[in-house]
């Protein structure tokens, strides 16, 4: 019995999918749960498992292939796997070369088809459909056959490389390559474009002096790590729990605009960047001004995983108001984040440095970051901007106005 394969039924944020990977090929066996096949969406790779155990049957869509929302992509022939094995016949006469048998019997196109794909001789095939006719499920049948059979020793392939990396060159080569970009990297580029396109956005910056919350949390780090089962601290809980007391007072930057309207958020869902293989991707951390800063660490430390394993769902990366993004993991000390619509701002983090200051009439050293506000100006006014910056520094330079709400 044949059961197809579909493609995951998309939301309606997804018009359709890319067919990434076939992780089997015809013939092979599966088990249920197995993972077949990766659908690549405009956000997420989506995995597709196998329902029954079996075997794959014929790939209807190919790798690069578009698909839309539960199209057949191929099917499995449950029991596959069982059949192969009690077959009686010599594991040659499975196996032969195309070309090697007698006169061909009568066998069903889909038949001859999985045949020629497979190098298997369709006379050495044993039909058990009527009057002997050769079916689609035989040649599958004979095909898991000739793939369990012992091969000749022969050198191990070589795994396929990531679909994101960059090719490896050798000193002096003056050669190219032409990869297609991936459906994540050509929509994160595509929605870039439109941004600087369709919004005033402007950037303002400011500086924040980082002494008090490095002590913070040299002080309480290990405590915390204990007392949260594991959960480490960091800076970015600090920056997002400052984010969200400073868009309660700044509404205008947790707003976005739809059509002639502007739509302004009674919550805090803040997306936080993360870099990942396939590109860059934003999952939400959702009502993210309930979060205590051990929630917010755990839930932004589970996302970094699963961004690694190419794991997060669509639902993880849809939607957000607002936007933190880090580039001082990668050592920037300044840079003019864009916004990611249709959310109005978003938040640059940066390096940490050691620098002179000026306080109180003495020169010190303290370490200062950067900080950036990258906005649309159509809907949020110089003075706001400005204002929700100096808000987030003076909350991270006195951490005590966050537990104060002062």
């Amino acid at each position: 019995m044949a059961i197809e394969i579909k493609a995951p039924t998309f939301p309606e944020s997804v018009a359709d999918g890319t067919v990434a990977t076939w992780h089997k090929q015809p013939g092979d066996a599966v088990k249920r749960d197995d993972l077949i096949v990766d659908i690549e969406t405009d956000k997420v790779v989506l995995e597709v498992l196998a329902t029954a155990d079996g075997v794959l049957g014929a790939i209807v869509k190919n790798e690069g292939d578009t698909v839309l929302s539960d199209e057949v992509l191929g099917s499995i022939v449950e029991g596959g796997v069982a059949a192969a094995p009690a077959a009686a016949a010599p594991a040659a006469q499975a196996a032969a070369p195309a070309g090697e048998g007698e006169d061909d019997p009568v066998a069903a196109p889909a038949a001859r088809k999985i045949a020629e794909e497979n190098g298997i001789n369709i006379a050495s095939v044993a039909g058990t459909g009527k009057g002997g006719r050769v079916t689609k499920e035989d040649v599958v049948a004979a095909v898991a056959a000739k793939k369990a059979a012992p091969a000749p020793a022969a050198a191990p392939a070589k795994a396929a490389a990531p679909a994101a990396a960059a090719p490896v060159f050798a000193a002096g080569d003056r050669v190219e390559k032409r990869v297609p970009m991936t459906r994540v990297r050509a929509t994160v580029a595509k929605r870039l474009v439109e941004a600087q396109s369709n919004m005033a956005m402007l950037t303002t910056f400011n500086e924040v002096d980082m002494t008090e919350i490095m002590a913070l949390r040299s002080k309480y780090k290990d405590l915390f790590e204990k007392s949260h089962n594991g959960v480490r601290l960091g800076f970015m809980s600090f920056f997002v729990k400052a984010a969200t007391e400073a868009l309660k007072r700044f509404p205008a930057v947790n707003a976005s605009i739809d059509g002639s309207d502007i739509v302004y958020h009674g919550f805090a869902d803040i997306g936080v960047a993360v870099s990942s293989d396939r590109g860059l991707v934003v999952p939400v951390l959702r009502n993210a001004e309930l979060m205590s800063l051990a929630e917010i660490e755990g839930g932004i430390a589970a996302y970094g995983k699963k961004a690694r394993d190419g794991k997060l769902s669509i639902d993880e990366m849809t939607g957000g108001t607002f936007t933190i993004t880090n580039g001082g993991t990668f050592g920037s000390m300044m840079s003019t984040p864009i916004v990611n619509p249709p959310q109005a701002a978003i938040l640059g983090m940066h390096n940490i440095l050691q620098r002179p200051m000026a306080i109180n009439g003495q020169v010190v050293i303290r370490p200062m970051m950067y900080l950036a506000l990258s906005y649309d100006h159509r809907l949020i006014d110089g003075k706001e901007a400005v204002s929700f910056l100096v808000a987030i520094k003076n909350l991270l330079e006195d951490p005590a106005r966050l537990l104060l709400d002062i």
